[in-house]
């Protein structure tokens, strides 16, 4: 009897006699507002946890949870990356070199951020293997300057795998005929897809290869890191870079 309470109280103020009409239509009103106020509620939580799951499986998916750099240049990388490894809270790190350009092919020209990565290290840092359309990120291999491109990037250079694009560097070559941007041709061996604005921004190719084009040999500009939990980024980070020494600092998503 005690489940019908609600009912018969709501049906008593939402049917009174003709003279007290003005109690049914507050009694209405009451109900609707209740409804569209929940309604509105279930909706933006859903926005919101939507929101939460592409930010942790898209977009940081691909952006690093926290990144240490050098002041200066890190060359010894590999004992630095033991070192942030070893943590507890450190699932994985990846050197990379990044560098900041234009891709050209068949006369059109578009600004990119380049990164230098090792294939093996960087499927441990980043969800980009799992959403390849075309090549793998296995086919990027030190001395052969092939390229991995951002599906709406690609489509902008209207290239496809196995076409050639050039890489326009922000740093002039002096030469016989003159002073000349630095130029060097890369062979598309890949396209990703992960629906966000990186695919028309990002490009990948070998770290081996960054370097030879940045005259940089064994250094890099960071290791990235990959954390169990991504809200502790901001105080691991900070963490090892202090660890480290006075010559590095820590970035966080």
């Amino acid at each position: 009897m005690k489940n019908w309470y609600p009912a018969l109280i709501g049906y008593r103020y939402t049917s009174v006699k003709r003279s007290n009409h003005f109690i049914s239509f507050i009694s209405v009103i009451s109900m609707l507002g209740l409804i569209i106020g929940v309604a509105l509620l279930i909706t933006v939580l859903s926005v919101m946890n939507g929101f939460d799951r592409e930010l942790r499986t898209r977009i940081l998916g691909m952006v690093p949870h926290a990144v240490i750099k050098p002041y200066a240049t890190m060359q010894d990388w590999q004992s630095v990356d033991e070192l942030v490894t070893a943590h507890p809270k450190v699932v994985s790190a990846a050197p990379f070199i990044q560098i900041k350009g234009m891709l050209s092919a068949s006369g059109l020209v578009q600004g990119a951020q380049l990164n230098g990565v090792l294939p093996e290290e960087e499927k441990t840092v980043s969800i980009i293997e799992n959403h390849m359309v075309q090549g793998s990120l296995d086919d990027l291999q030190s001395g052969e300057f092939r390229i991995v491109l951002g599906d709406m990037l690609a489509r902008q250079l209207r290239v496809q795998k196995g076409d050639r694009v050039t890489v326009v560097l922000p740093e002039a070559s002096l030469t016989p005929a003159g002073v000349f941007p630095r130029l060097k041709r890369f062979t598309v061996s890949g396209i990703f897809r992960v629906g966000a604005d990186l695919d028309g921004q990002l490009a990948l190719i070998h770290l081996e290869d960054a370097a030879k084009v940045m005259r940089m040999q064994g250094y890099v500009n960071g290791i990235r890191l990959k954390m169990d939990n991504l809200f502790d980024a901001p105080y691991v980070s900070r963490q090892l870079a202090s660890s480290l020494d006075e010559a590095y600092y820590s970035i966080d998503w």
